[in-house]
């Protein structure tokens, strides 16, 4: 491809020849080159784009469990809390029967109360007022790899990125994968094609969101309306620990779980490589054997592995690849696993690509 730059007269005065093949060198990523994030850098996301999609609240509707408050202006007497049953009704002192509530709305139930108050002669121009005083009715639950597992009450339309954000975010060995558990409805609607929707039972349906989705497409599409009775669960991911003097940034990295297998040589792209000193040929994953829960040592070859000379090795979660430097003496499994114990601040991180 060529460029010629003119003067304003119209006569050339410099002309640039750029090969193909250079700019596909110059635009291409270099391997390894992922973006990487924290998992604070992650929550921040998570809680900067719940506040940007806070609904107004609403009217919401009244269920079995709610506590309500009802107050009868200038009649004392008649104000009180009262609870709604399991059944949906609630028990009003000289009203006979019981007076179903469950389905609707405070405001609703106001002009019920007023109307029934007029039809039994208690008070001839009621004015009353009615707030959910303790909602339990709508709970939706979040568990799994969250830094604060809670059930919250969707006193209002409440979004997937808002559940998220009240929970904390999620933690540092959080999947890549979101699952919404919820009874079938009719507002509970398939999310189309841009994620996976499996039925998990003939009354039942679990969503299946991407983290990365709902994070890195800016589409609406996946931050989908949560309600009353969903349980939010974040899977948890393996960490593989990148350890050694002879790897540029040591930490943990989450292993990806949505189909894409994690190699030592990913491991050493995602950890930005090798130090100019690193003894690529003596590393070793440490690994704990499932059986015998003994450490087991393995030699990895990675310059080999680089030149096609040895088959990359697949890491496991909570794997250890050590890569010493030149001056390092043999890997010590207690050291390492020493570096890498709860509450030591190995950095976590996340590819984010």
């Amino acid at each position: 491809m060529s460029v010629t730059i003119r003067r304003a007269g119209g006569r050339p005065c410099l002309r640039l020849v750029l090969s193909l093949s250079v700019l596909v060198v110059c635009c291409a990523p270099a391997y390894g080159q992922q973006k990487l994030e924290t998992p604070q850098q992650t929550n921040e996301k998570i809680q900067a784009f719940a506040s940007l999609g806070q609904g107004r609240p609403v009217d919401t509707q009244i269920g079995a469990g709610d506590l309500l408050h009802v107050d009868v202006f200038d009649v004392p007497e008649l104000s009180r809390d009262v609870r709604v049953s399991e059944t949906g009704d609630i028990g009003y002192p000289l009203i006979p029967g019981k007076i179903s509530v469950a389905g609707q709305t405070p405001s609703m139930v106001e002009a019920k109360l007023q109307q029934l108050l007029v039809e039994n002669g208690l008070v001839s121009h009621p004015q009353v007022s009615v707030f959910v005083k303790e909602q339990n009715s709508h709970p939706i639950s979040v568990v799994g790899a969250v830094n604060h597992p809670m059930v919250l009450q969707a006193a209002r339309p409440t979004t997937l990125l808002e559940v998220l954000a009240a929970a904390g975010g999620v933690s540092d060995n959080a999947g890549s994968d979101i699952l919404v558990t919820r009874k079938e409805r009719a507002e509970g609607a398939m999310v189309k094609k841009t994620s996976a929707t499996i039925n998990a039972g003939p009354e039942q349906q679990v969503i299946t969101i991407r983290l990365q989705d709902l994070l890195e497409t800016g589409n609406a599409i996946y931050n989908i309306p949560v309600y009353g009775g969903d349980v939010v669960s974040v899977p948890k991911a393996g960490v593989v620990y990148v350890m050694g003097a002879g790897i540029a940034q040591q930490g943990g990295y989450v292993v990806e779980n949505h189909g894409e297998q994690i190699t030592v040589l990913r491991a050493v792209a995602l950890a930005h490589g090798l130090t100019g000193y690193a003894k690529a040929n003596s590393a070793v994953i440490i690994r704990t054997n499932p059986v015998t829960g003994k450490k087991e040592r393995i030699p990895v070859q990675i310059k080999k592995i680089e030149k096609h000379n040895a088959e990359d090795v697949p890491l496991e979660a909570n794997d250890i690849l050590y890569i010493p430097d030149s001056a390092g003496k043999k890997v010590l499994a207690q050291g390492t696993e020493a570096a890498i114990g709860v509450g030591s601040g190995v950095a976590i991180y996340r590819a984010a690509y």
